[in-house]
């Protein structure tokens, strides 16, 4: 439990609290920064350059379907080796219409790639609670593309889940994708130590419909959301740790909502020792 958690992402969104949580991210700290359509891209990479100058190791986020055109692509590409950034997190993005060719992240992805960004590993997203309009099928057919684009590329990559509270889930998703041929670690999504209002706003936003149902059915689940101090990430966590490794579940991606300090804490009350030997992983 403790090396498992010892290795946790703080995702960090572009909005008015995010300087609040910059400044109250550990040292050192794996920070990944959303891309919102109404922010942008440009907001993004704006956070990322301030995250590396105060010593931060920042994985931006690049949505597909607010990449305008080729052109766009080479800059980022040029963006992100002038900065020497060696990860990214591509998604399709929630943007209502694309602003230039992508509809989707495959093709994004395929043509970052051709540009030599210098990246070493590319991050895709995990559905264990489905998609609002997108068939099952479906998405595991992208997910083994983008896996065979990132490894004819020799690059390496990793998945990170939606956040979901149901551990059954999970773990099927988990066991089914695997067994489907997805060999990529995962980073598992997590809600960080999050007040029920923010949690339940953001979640809506979200669209992890599937989950909100699953609250409201399982009284336990939502009475950790009222305690003191927000929802207690710790019982979803222990579900995974014994087995983490034979999952594939190499990092924790925490959904903090900008709401830092209180899963800082979790985390260093769990992690203890282990980040000695670990880092700010």
């Amino acid at each position: 439990m403790a090396r498992l958690v010892s290795n946790l992402h703080y995702e960090i969104v572009p909005m008015a609290s995010v300087e609040q949580a910059i400044a109250q991210l550990p040292p050192r700290s794996h920070v990944s920064v959303t891309c919102s359509p109404a922010k942008g891209i440009d907001a993004t990479l704006e956070l990322t350059e301030r995250l590396i100058d105060a010593g931060h190791m920042p994985i931006p986020h690049l949505s597909a379907r607010l990449v305008e055109d080729h052109d766009h692509v080479e800059k980022l590409a040029a963006w992100l080796r002038e900065h020497d950034l060696r990860e990214v997190f591509v998604i399709a993005g929630d943007a209502p219409e694309p602003v230039g060719p992508y509809e989707g992240a495959l093709p994004f992805i395929r043509d970052l790639l051709a540009t030599d960004p210098g990246l070493d590993r590319v991050g895709v997203t995990g559905y264990p609670d489905g998609h609002a309009f997108i068939d099952q099928a479906a998405i595991t057919e992208q997910l083994r593309a983008k896996q065979a684009a990132l490894a004819a590329a020799g690059v390496g990559g990793w998945i990170s889940t939606q956040m979901c509270f149901d551990v059954g889930r999970i773990r099927s998703w988990l066991e089914v994708e695997r067994r489907a041929g997805i060999t990529l670690p995962v980073r598992l999504g997590v809600p960080g130590v999050v007040d029920r209002a923010r949690l339940m706003k953001m979640g809506t936003r979200l669209g992890i419909g599937a989950s909100m149902r699953y609250l409201s059915k399982n009284r336990s689940t939502v009475m950790k959301l009222v305690a003191p101090g927000g929802y207690d990430p710790t019982e979803l966590v222990e579900e995974f740790a014994d087995d983490a490794e034979a999952l594939g579940i190499e990092a924790l991606h925490s959904f903090t909502f900008n709401a830092v300090a209180d899963t800082r804490r979790w985390r260093e009350a769990i992690a203890g020792g282990c980040d000695a030997g670990h880092g700010n992983a």
